[in-house]
């Protein structure tokens, strides 16, 4: 059995222990005793070195804790006492970000009712989900700043986060009941929260740094907050700050003027689009009765038209759209690059366009398929997209 030093004292950045067993060619080692935490509870695995060896993971393995090295260890076989190093600065990272997200759930259930359900701390952010199955939805901003504003409030009251042991059967106001029996490990945060937890914490709120909620987000059947503590909220509020100033810098304008110019850039885009879509369909217009009034009709009366396109037959979907009102008319929009088809066709025709081009695009490798009135798809090469153009006037010259 592995004695999990890292339960009485999260601080111990290195410490020597005795060589228990060594698998995998020296390169997995069990000791007595560790200070390395493993994965586990949603908290990723400490790094550092084991007798100067890279540490790359850590494994729970129930009574015993496997240590995954770079390179076997050599020289130092069972009994043999070896030194361990904890990488300090992702030890402290992700004891900032746990201490943090029991705060947060902590007060999130106090304010909204929401329990935590799961969390996961990431490299570069972390989330809580919290059971929303009432389906009230997204909280309302003001709320989410509430919350924000009460987690940041008792981080500045530095109050004491203590780690104790207490049998399952009598421990009492734990904000999430435990399924396990025998003794817990209970970390209380001072007036705010106790959580059965076997992870790493700082010793005080204080010691959690800022905490910044980014954004939430629906997910089955609750909401997922993303969040961020500490260090790690400092450098995103940075990196926000500094974007934050290129776009003011864009506009030649200051930070607190800078969402208002965006919002007005944003809403004078739509309305330039808008009209550009317009005036693309009246151009589509005049081109198709442009084309139109240049093809003679065959034997059967209708027009056939083939455009040839660049940047993909979908450039064309105005004209094919144009076109498809136009009496009498088929339409064919051929690219080379990349190879693909457009078909669109009026409705007197008698022709179904999806039914027309899907069986041709399959005889040449390529897929596609549509409506009646107009259908696309892409084509291996240039000679298959020629192929079906010839089989398609051939066919509607049947």
């Amino acid at each position: 059995m592995t004695e999990r030093l890292y339960y009485t004292d999260a601080m111990l950045r290195v410490f020597d222990a005795t060589v228990v067993e060594l698998a995998n060619e020296g390169q997995r080692a069990y000791l007595d005793r560790t200070a390395f935490y493993p994965t586990s509870g949603g908290q990723p695995h400490d790094t550092g070195t084991l007798q100067g060896i890279p540490v790359i993971d850590v494994v729970d393995e129930d009574d015993r804790i496997a240590h995954v090295l770079q390179r076997p260890l050599t020289g130092a076989g069972p009994g043999a006492v070896v030194r361990g190093e904890i990488d300090w600065a992702r030890r402290h990272d992700y004891m900032q970000q746990h201490t943090g997200q029991h705060l947060l759930s902590a007060v999130l259930e106090d304010v909204t009712g929401f329990p935590t359900v799961s969390v996961h701390f990431g490299a570069g952010s972390s989330t809580l989900d919290a059971d929303d199955s009432a389906g009230t939805g997204a909280l309302p901003a003001a709320v989410l700043l509430e919350v924000e504003r009460r987690v940041n409030g008792i981080v500045a009251e530095s109050r004491p986060v203590v780690v104790s042991f207490e049998d399952s059967t009598t421990a009492a106001g734990l904000r999430k009941p435990s399924e396990r029996a025998g003794v817990l490990r209970v970390v209380s945060i001072e007036g705010v929260d106790r959580s059965a937890c076997g992870g790493t914490h700082v010793a005080t709120t204080a010691a959690i740094g800022p905490i910044l909620v980014r954004r939430q987000e629906r997910v089955r059947q609750g909401l997922r907050f993303e969040f961020t503590c500490g260090d790690r909220a400092i450098q995103r509020a940075r990196a926000d700050l500094d974007a934050l100033k290129r776009i003011a810098s864009a506009y030649s304008a200051s930070i607190d003027d800078a969402p208002v110019l965006v919002e007005a850039q944003a809403t004078q885009l739509r309305e330039l689009q808008g009209e550009v879509k317009r005036l693309v369909e009246r151009l589509a217009g005049y081109r198709a009765a442009e084309l139109h009034a240049a093809t003679i009709p065959g034997p059967d009366g209708l027009r056939r038209v083939v455009e040839r396109v660049e940047g993909g037959a979908d450039s064309a979907r105005s004209l094919a759209l144009a076109m498809s009102a136009v009496a009498g008319t088929i339409f064919i929009a051929a690219s080379t690059s990349p190879p693909s088809i457009l078909l669109a066709t009026s409705p007197d025709t008698g022709v179904d366009a999806g039914r027309t081009l899907r069986p041709l695009l399959e005889t040449v490798q390529g897929r596609g398929g549509g409506s009646p009135r107009l259908a696309q798809g892409s084509a291996p090469t240039t000679e298959a997209v020629d192929e079906v153009v010839r089989s398609l006037l051939a066919a509607a010259n049947g």
